[in-house]
């Protein structure tokens, strides 16, 4: 169900993980645990609700910041590390 990412950088601008555990989509300021120890927050609103456990994600840098995309979500949006 992923999209495919085109234009996404050389293979440093690309980080692929997982959510760590339960994953409900996103609300506004939803805070990503990954499963490499990795935190990121949603940087702009957007709401889109969908349950799975621990899918995988991929994070890519972008022309104004850092986008994510989800394998089980429709969208891509901005994010921001936290840690």
């Amino acid at each position: 169900m992923g999209k495919k990412i085109s234009n996404r950088g050389t293979a440093s601008d690309v980080i692929e993980s997982e959510i760590a555990g339960d994953f409900n989509g996103w609300d506004g300021e939803t805070i990503f645990k990954l499963t490499n120890g990795q935190i990121w927050q949603q940087a702009e609103y957007d709401y889109e609700y969908e349950y799975d456990f621990q899918p995988k994600v991929t994070i890519y840098k972008a022309a104004s910041g850092y986008k994510m995309t989800v394998e089980v979500m429709d969208d891509t949006i901005y994010v921001r590390r936290l840690k």
